[in-house]
């Protein structure tokens, strides 16, 4: 696709009417302070709200702790009222934004914590055993601890406070003395003065943690202009659908992923707009409950949340009316999957692509022009290109690894300029390490994976760690992970050992990878070999384990 002279966004779509992420919200809290910002387990909390909020959490940060400016901050909360505030808190204090998986095993979370070198952290008290194993490995000194409803009023505060940690016992016992009480910084009513923003002296906004197309997790590092070019690349393509000041989306991804932070946190921050949070997307029967009270105007997911829903026994029993807007991303959406959705709503599904290092939007079909099977054109200010193995980019229609440049390619990777230098070009190309075409339209095909990851329910995993994991484990010799179809999460991690111990068995390798892997990370099938492929070299061959599955499932059904 040739490049444009001139920029597509203008007028109020123009990012660098903002310096900074602050700056959007000081926008929306001057322009629709009454309005419904976000809502979370029952409860509400308005623009002036969220305004009041942050800023006791800023000057917290600013006059009582010892951060400066530039630190990094983790975030490991699940979809509450305290992730939109301990974020934008953050921000105005200076702190750049580390952003954690709340189901981030002990091991992981090191890696992550170790790596970044965040110097505090606010958690989910249910995470806090986690924390305790791995914070002497840390810079992290101030730690504070939140339970999940202490942004709730009264008594509904202490019925799901004390429900979580005594019926339901989800809060492992932990030991952290020196920990600090959400509450004691922000509590519902709580009243200070306003903050002005703090230059961070970065222009570093935020760090996620993504494994590129390969290996261990790297940090990107996504600037505030990023941020903010994305926001608006978002709301260019997104204006005919979503109406500013009096929309009510319904959000089940979890907002420390880069796709739903980039829509909840910030799109929807500047058009005024109100998200209903919901912190377990898992729970369908809570969500259909949830869309049945809720009269949504627009809804993000991902494949595999769409099918359970599109299957719900009470789908029929919600009111779909007043929804213009049905976004998907994360992991290939089916064409199934999409034309039931809409049968069942009359809201056609908006599919997109993205990579954390792209802010991460990079193409969404459009309203009225979408090609199912595609995930659109790019989105303002945003060139592609295919480039075959060669290196020759190619045209249209023409199969190759999709290459990116655009306002929204990340500055590159924390503490890493060789990724860094692998990844981007130095003409500003970033590498997405996806197979694609683009038609005459330039609508974008994704056909193919160039590297070795497995997407589960929207989830990288990068077969390199889990063997990593699963070759520690003393009754193994050695092992390889491949990706297997999933009719309930797109992709399965599939897991073949070569064993040591003569008697391990599979549901002994399960659990272990349990204790040591997050939930998506674990494999779904465990086989037992003689021997793995080999190259010459006697690297494993992952790809003959891959044609050899397919082969073994074309016999299958073929019989």
């Amino acid at each position: 696709m040739s490049d444009r002279q001139q920029s597509e966004l203008t007028g109020d779509l123009d990012p660098t009417r903002f310096a900074r992420v602050p700056e959007v919200y000081e926008h929306a809290f001057q322009t629709y302070g009454n309005r419904p910002a976000f809502t979370a387990l029952g409860h509400t909390i308005s623009y002036g709200d969220l305004q009041r909020h942050t800023d006791a959490f800023c000057q917290f940060l600013m006059a009582q702790t010892e951060l400066q400016p530039g630190d990094r901050i983790a975030l490991q909360l699940p979809n509450i009222l305290q992730f939109p505030v301990a974020a934008l808190g953050a921000m105005k204090a200076g702190l750049v934004l580390v952003n954690t998986n709340p189901l981030y095993t002990a091991r992981e979370m090191a890696h992550q914590f170790k790596d970044s070198g965040v110097k505090a952290i606010v958690i989910l008290a249910n995470f806090c055993d986690k924390l305790e194993q791995v914070l002497p490995e840390t810079d992290i000194r101030i730690v504070i601890v939140t339970e999940l409803g202490d942004m709730l009023p009264g008594l509904r505060r202490l019925a799901i406070n004390l429900g979580v940690r005594y019926v339901k016992k989800l809060v492992p016992a932990y030991r952290l003395p020196s920990a600090i009480a959400w509450r004691t910084v922000v509590a519902p009513g709580r009243t200070s003065a306003p903050v002005a923003s703090r230059d961070s002296g970065t222009d570093t906004a935020i760090i996620l943690y993504t494994g590129g197309t390969t290996g261990v997790a790297k940090g990107a590092m996504l600037t505030h202009a990023n941020l903010l070019s994305n926001m608006m690349q978002l709301r260019a393509v997104s204006k005919d659908v979503i109406k500013d000041g009096c929309d009510t989306i319904i959000g089940p991804l979890p907002l420390y992923h880069t796709y739903a932070f980039m829509f909840h946190c910030l799109t929807m921050i500047i058009a005024g707009n109100h998200t209903v949070l919901v912190p377990n997307p898992r729970d369908i029967d809570g969500l259909i409950a949830l869309m049945r009270k809720v009269k949504a105007n627009g809804f993000v997911g991902i494949n595999t949340l769409y099918l359970a829903l599109c299957r719900h026994k009470d789908i029929g029993k919600v009111d779909f009316s007043d929804m213009r807007f049905a976004g998907a991303g994360g992991m290939a959406l089916t064409v199934n999957v999409a034309q039931e959705w809409t049968r069942i709503t009359g809201c056609e599904v908006f599919e997109g692509y993205g990579l954390t290092e792209c802010s991460p939007v990079v193409t969404v079909n459009r309203p009225g022009q979408v090609k199912l099977g595609t995930v659109g054109p790019a989105v303002p200010d945003t060139h592609l290109q295919v480039v075959d193995d060669a290196g020759r980019v190619g045209g249209t229609g023409d199969k190759g690894e999709l290459w990116v440049r655009g306002p929204q390619v990340m500055k590159g990777y924390w503490q890493n300029p060789q990724a860094t230098a692998e990844a981007i070009t130095p003409e500003g190309w970033f590498k997405t390490g996806d197979y694609a075409t683009i038609d005459a339209d330039g609508y974008v095909r994704i056909v193919d994976r160039k590297k070795d990851m497995v997407i589960v329910s929207g989830f990288n995993v990068f077969p390199s760690e889990v063997e990593e994991v699963v070759n520690a484990h003393l009754g193994v010799f050695e092992c390889a992970v491949i990706g297997v179809p999933s009719d309930r999460t797109g992709e399965a991690v599939k897991l073949f050992i070569v064993a040591r111990d003569p008697a391990l068995d599979a549901s002994a390798v399960e659990a272990y990878c349990r204790e040591n892997l997050t939930a998506y990370k674990v494999p779904r099938e465990i086989v037992f070999v003689k021997d793995l492929p080999k190259s010459n070299v006697g690297k494993i061959l992952r790809r003959e384990l891959r044609e050899q599955e397919m082969a073994h499932r074309q016999a299958a059904s073929a019989r």
